[in-house]
């Protein structure tokens, strides 16, 4: 017996083409490719575009703060329990520490094992790297690192005003006033969003127009480990751990490709930072379990950020032909784990953590930080991606180990 599928009648195929058109990530991956285009066959109006970019990147970080401030506050005085919102703290922390060294020594297995920095350098020129090492021979202060961090020193007000709510006499009415306040910040991003695919498709067509792809070619070694390092951390390391509690790496993906493809485009994974806390609570997790991880995790949990800088110390050493013993490679690990907390919230603050490391070594020529300049830009939305991903994961499992995850919102959202 034959069975035939019915065609979608007009109405059907109309309703599906509005939703296609009406659906952000489809417009954000035509910016993308929009911004490619224009970068590779008219670079200098590529070049051109980089201001959309940053003013969108500009847009979203004034909401960056409020929201961070808003929902911790809320969160913290809504749990009635301090002895629990330092327990997440700590919790966090923890993980973040033992799950950011792993991504540190991947980074380095696979940069010893495949030696990227073990290529032909002929032809190739050197650019001037002063500008990202000054300052670098200084050491690294946590001073310096709270008072350039906008979203640490956020956390703390915000953590601090939370606890002093629980002891206010007015705190009922103060919490309603702050929770009207948070749906209003909340339906403001919501439309500022409709920006995002101008953003991505100026920072793509900047990216393109100014490095080129030509130049991408004698350092494509060093890019595909990059790349496939961060994807063996995210399905293997990460898809690991989000297996144990029975949830899909694959179904977080599909779940956030809005914010991954915002964050491909304009290479800053504060772009898509408000987003993903609104859909982590939509998915399940608590109000103060996100307020709380998301806002840490981008200042201390790193974990793309952690491989390329565990592998660019490497490749910088197998360019100038350093051998490193085991010890040394164990110095490289330990001086990151610390040094790479400080490379978020700081222009070239990636440069200046791998100048302090190599500085720290007194072994590998800083000098070959220049080498890194024009791919740099290329490697960090792999960076900001994986950096993405990993707070979500952190996110969700700090919620199902303290038992605060709301398990009926999960399969509905993710099937969407």
């Amino acid at each position: 017996m034959n069975i035939t599928t019915p065609n979608p009648s007009p109405k059907t195929k109309k309703s599906l083409s509005h939703s296609v058109l009406t659906n952000l990530t489809f417009w954000v991956l035509i910016a993308i490719i929009a911004g490619i285009l224009l970068g590779h066959f008219s670079p200098e109006n590529g070049v051109k575009m980089e201001f959309l970019g940053k003013k969108f990147i500009q847009l979203i970080s004034l909401f960056i703060g409020p929201i961070i401030f808003l929902t911790i506050v809320l969160g913290i005085s809504g749990m009635g329990n301090l002895k629990k919102v330092g327990r997440i703290g700590v919790k966090a922390l923890a993980y973040f520490e033992v799950v950011s060294t792993v991504a540190l020594a991947i980074g380095v297995a696979v940069a010893y094992i495949f030696k990227p920095g073990k290529i032909d350098k002929s032809g190739l020129t050197f650019g001037d790297a002063s500008q990202y090492t000054k300052g670098a021979s200084e050491h690294f202060s946590w001073l310096q690192f709270f008072l350039s961090n906008f979203t640490l020193q956020v956390l703390l007000a915000a953590i601090v005003c939370g606890i002093a709510l629980n002891f206010y006499q007015k705190r009922e009415q103060t919490i309603l006033v702050l929770e009207r306040f948070s749906k209003v910040v909340f339906t403001a991003l919501k439309y500022v969003m409709y920006l995002a695919p101008i953003g991505a498709f100026g920072g793509m067509a900047y990216t393109i127009g100014k490095f080129g792809l030509a130049t991408l070619i004698p350092l494509g070694k060093l890019m595909l480990c990059v790349y496939l390092t961060m994807a063996l951390f995210v399905f293997l390391v990460l898809g690991s751990i989000l297996r144990y509690y029975k949830i899909s790496i694959f179904s977080i993906l599909k779940y956030i490709k809005e914010e991954l493809l915002l964050v491909l485009g304009t290479s800053s994974s504060e772009a898509a930072l408000p987003s993903i806390m609104v859909k982590l609570e939509r998915m399940g997790c608590s109000k103060s379990v996100v307020g709380l991880v998301i806002p840490t995790g981008y200042s201390f949990n790193l974990d793309g950020t952690s491989i390329y800088l565990s592998m660019s110390v490497l490749f910088i050493a197998q360019l100038y032909d350093v051998h490193l013993s085991f010890f040394e490679i164990l110095t490289v690990i330990g001086i990151l784990m610390i040094t790479s907390k400080g490379a978020a919230g700081v222009t070239g603050s990636g440069f200046i953590v791998l100048a302090s490391t190599l500085t720290a070594l007194h072994k590998i020529p800083v000098e070959g930080l220049a080498f890194l300049l024009g791919v740099d830009k290329f490697m960090s939305e792999a960076r900001a991606i994986t950096n993405l991903i990993g707070n979500t994961v952190a996110t969700i499992i700090i919620s199902k180990t303290e038992r605060d995850f709301t398990e009926l919102n999960l399969n509905p959202v993710l099937e969407e």
